[in-house]
């Protein structure tokens, strides 16, 4: 990890554990915090997709952040500080400035289907805190395509440091490279790191780590080296799993794996629901073939 990059390496978009009552267990996060840095990842991501935000009250979002400061340090922190709206968006920033964070991640406007001149202005107001921003690019569930030439733009004028990449479409990373070529891209979903990778990511926010962190991580690191003979063979081994991360249910498929692989994953809150029986039995397998590999 570098202190002046701090989203470089791999982040782990981090689930949140919670009680039988749906209240966070804080204790329990600070501890699965510490325990991915201490199996090999580079940092975390509260309040992302994957951690709830949208359901959490602005307390708990909050001291999630707080949690994860004083679990692994504020450099190892890239909190994810989307809101409907700009200004509101702004204040998680700062909240994420004052806990001591390094970098924040965030979405376009997805109250609505923003125009480029609404997501320039949305930007521009959260850089303004200072912070280093890494945009987040989820055309699926925002409905705002972060497209290569606006990145472009959004970088020029000082605004994204970075780009968590979620479009699938690994062709563009080379049209990224080409345009902002100074933009660290960061692979944004497990099931294209390896081709993200080869195309040249400095980063890879997973969801996957939270069950199987070491094994990621050596993923990611032969990735990035071009080590294919170590990678391919990883990859074929974890893309059941990996693929998850892509589909409507990654909160709940990689809670159920964490919850096999030893871990604390847990409920989902509301309107999340278990997963179906047959989703369920696919993940557990999944999860068991990679553990009876050795690769927990």
């Amino acid at each position: 990890m570098t202190d002046h990059r701090p989203w470089r390496g791999v982040l782990v978009a981090t689930a949140l554990p919670l009680h039988d009552d749906l209240s966070v267990d804080h204790d329990a996060y600070a501890e699965h915090c510490a325990w991915l840095v201490a199996n090999g990842c580079d940092g975390v991501v509260p309040n992302g997709s994957l951690g709830e935000y949208q359901v959490l009250t602005p307390e708990e979002r909050a001291r999630v952040v707080e949690t994860a400061v004083a679990a692994v340090g504020g450099q190892r922190v890239m909190p994810g500080v989307a809101a409907y709206g700009s200004a509101e968006a702004r204040r998680w920033a700062e909240q994420a400035g004052e806990a001591g964070c390094g970098a924040v991640m965030l979405l376009p406007p997805n109250a609505y289907r923003a125009d480029e001149r609404s997501v320039l202005a949305h930007y521009a107001e959260v850089a303004r805190t200072g912070l280093p921003v890494v945009a987040y690019n989820n055309p699926i569930d925002t409905k705002v395509d972060l497209v290569p030439e606006l990145l472009a733009r959004l970088h020029g004028e000082g605004h994204v440091q970075g780009v968590k990449e979620f479009s699938g479409d690994v062709r563009r990373a080379y049209r990224i490279a080409e345009l902002a070529p100074d933009l660290d891209l960061l692979a944004g979903a497990d099931d294209v790191l390896l081709e993200l990778a080869a195309a040249g990511a400095k980063g890879w926010i997973a969801g996957f780590p939270n069950a199987l962190p070491a094994a990621c991580v050596e993923l990611y690191r032969a990735a990035v080296a071009g080590d294919l003979a170590t990678a391919v063979p990883l990859y074929r081994q974890l893309h059941p799993l990996l693929r998850w991360d892509s589909n409507v249910e990654f909160v709940q498929a990689i809670k159920v794996s964490m919850d096999r692989a030893g871990r604390r994953g847990g409920p989902c809150r509301p309107p999340r629901v278990p997963l179906l029986p047959a989703q369920e039995a696919a993940v557990r397998a999944a999860t068991e073939k990679a553990l009876a590999a050795g690769l927990a």
